[in-house]
């Protein structure tokens, strides 16, 4: 066997090992018990004939070891954007150029996509992974913050807020 990593678009088969890894990314995060995502989510909504969403896997030895995951958006301000949702590489495999690998893979498919920004979220106590991407060249904003609505508040609001014609 080799000891090359291999940087690959995932398929419908990958579906458990991306599960795992966001399980592990979510642990990471101290929200190990927020994944409700299931395989099966992850099939149909991934790698039908409109896909939800481009994940790109890292293989060591035919084992899945990483992830960049992520997905289209607009922006009214730039036109085409992507959005990265997860980088993860498994813990045992850090320090290796994986995750670069990964993040390489992830903006050369946006640049060929002809997006004009690429986004994502990055937690203010990972300064690690805030000083890999200022490393690569990306701006860290620290004057937007992230708003959320989970199941419970878009049931509530639509409760409060019936939808009728005005």
């Amino acid at each position: 066997m080799t000891n090359k990593v291999l940087i690959r678009r995932a398929t419908s088969s990958d579906a458990a090992n991306i599960l795992q890894l966001i399980k592990e990314l979510a642990a990471f995060e101290r929200e190990p018990h927020a994944v409700v995502v299931t395989t099966a989510d992850l099939i149909r909504d991934g790698f039908g004939d409109q896909p939800a969403f481009v994940c790109f896997v890292a293989t060591h030895n035919n084992d899945v070891v990483g992830m960049a995951f992520g997905y289209p958006r607009y922006s009214t301000w730039k036109g085409k954007t992507m959005h990265l949702e997860d980088l993860i590489v498994q813990e045992k495999q850090r320090g290796k150029g994986i995750g670069f690998a990964l993040y390489k893979k992830f903006i050369h498919h946006a640049a060929a996509m002809k997006v004009r920004r690429i986004e994502w979220a990055v937690l203010d106590w990972n300064q690690p992974a805030i000083d890999f991407y200022e490393q690569t060249g990306a701006n860290v904003l620290s004057d937007w913050r992230t708003a959320q609505m989970d199941e419970k508040a878009i049931s509530q609001f639509i409760n409060n807020h019936p939808d009728a014609n005005i």
